[in-house]
């Protein structure tokens, strides 16, 4: 019996690159999707590498240009270009990426038949709570939408209410996933009782609040080591005050690394810590360091502890002192970080990629006229 094969055109309006969490999700995702041709629409110059993931790499050429006096104006040239690919590719199925921005929104305006999966990510939920101007935007998209795909209930319930639940019955959640096969446990014993190693990877931005981790060494009985990986608005400011607390030995700063080296080096660390204080999408970051074998020490988020469940540690977001104790607690008690590392390893492999592209494959099927299928 033959199989169906959907043609999907999807992008994110960024450098294509593996330079942050959606990308790399990108990535992985149609990778793991079986019987699709993707046509990816993305920004030059492309990562070699991450372009090979996709059936075909698209360059966008529209100037890009944020919200604003030209806002109007750059979605009508992006609407141009995009309905030029849609009608020269002929594809069964839409995929938006982040509801609500700019390429979505040329994808609703130039669609046409073709039927729209609409997928969040969180910047875009977040954009759409302190703007007017992105929430109208992200309803456009959701009525022009035949379905709309958030990681987490938490997320799907924010989009609801931004919505004016208009649009409940298109809304459906997909946790994301990473390929699973790929990561490897750490096989050294966990460090007795005492100081612990400890690792932070992800963008150096307000939200992320990696400074909440560098103050909580400042309040800990012991004089735990704190690697941070990533880049970002706030690294200056996040060494400054490293020194000014007297951490500059203690507190080690690591530019971005490529997810094969992060992954390579996550199993030298005792525990992993999330700091995110305010809306986290998923936190994949949260998985990877599971799936590594990493005791988790995570901020309380709603969607962090529909991820986890009762498999890390949590504190009180954005309160130093509340992960003082937590990391002290999880040093002193090599029971609870063993029973962390395990229960977290037994997490992760509820979030394989390969779930995840078969069950967007799978609404994709639902989406999509029978007609229009294998064109």
């Amino acid at each position: 019996m033959a199989t169906d094969l959907q043609s999907i055109l999807t992008g994110i309006n960024r450098t294509a690159e593996p330079s942050s969490g959606s990308m790399i999700l990108a990535k992985d995702l149609y990778g793991a999707m079986p019987h699709v041709h993707t046509t990816f629409l993305g920004r030059a110059p492309a990562d070699q590498g991450w372009k090979a993931a996709f059936d075909q790499f698209i360059a966008l050429s529209t100037t890009k240009r944020p919200q604003g006096p030209d806002f109007d104006s750059y979605v009508s040239e992006l609407t141009r270009e995009v309905g030029a690919h849609i009608e020269k590719f002929k594809p069964d199925v839409i995929h938006a990426q982040y509801l609500g921005f700019a390429l979505s929104l040329a994808f609703a305006r130039s669609a046409g038949t073709v039927p729209i999966i609409a997928i969040a990510h969180g910047p875009d939920v977040m954009a759409a709570e302190r703007s007017t101007s992105e929430r109208q935007v992200m309803n456009e998209v959701a009525a022009a939408s035949a379905a709309i795909v958030a990681p987490t209930s938490d997320l799907v319930d924010r989009i609801d209410r931004l919505t004016n639940r208009r649009f409940t019955d298109r809304l459906t959640v997909i946790p994301w996933g990473i390929p699973l096969s790929n990561a490897r446990v750490r096989k050294q014993p966990s460090a007795g009782a005492g100081p612990l190693s400890l690792v932070h990877a992800g963008r150096l931005d307000d939200n992320k609040s990696t400074i909440t981790a560098v103050e909580a060494l400042a309040l800990t009985d012991q004089p735990h080591q704190l690697t941070v990986i990533g880049e970002g608005v706030l690294r200056e400011r996040l060494e400054q005050r490293a020194l000014e607390l007297g951490l500059g030995d203690r507190v080690h700063f690591n530019p971005f690394l490529p997810r094969s080296e992060l992954w390579r080096r996550l199993p030298a660390y005792d525990a992993f810590v999330f700091t995110t204080k305010g809306l986290e999408a998923f936190g994949l970051v949260l998985i990877e360091a599971q799936a590594h074998g990493l005791p988790v020490v995570y901020s309380d988020l709603p969607s962090a502890t529909e991820i986890l469940g009762h498999s890390g540690a949590p504190y009180s977001p954005g309160d130093p002192r509340s992960l003082a104790t937590v990391l002290d607690e999880v040093s002193r008690d090599v029971h609870l970080r063993e029973a962390l590392a395990q229960a977290g390893t037994h997490n992760a492999r509820r979030y394989d990629i390969t779930a995840a592209g078969s069950r967007l494959r799978e609404l994709t099927l639902r989406v999509v006229p029978k007609k229009a299928l294998g064109n």
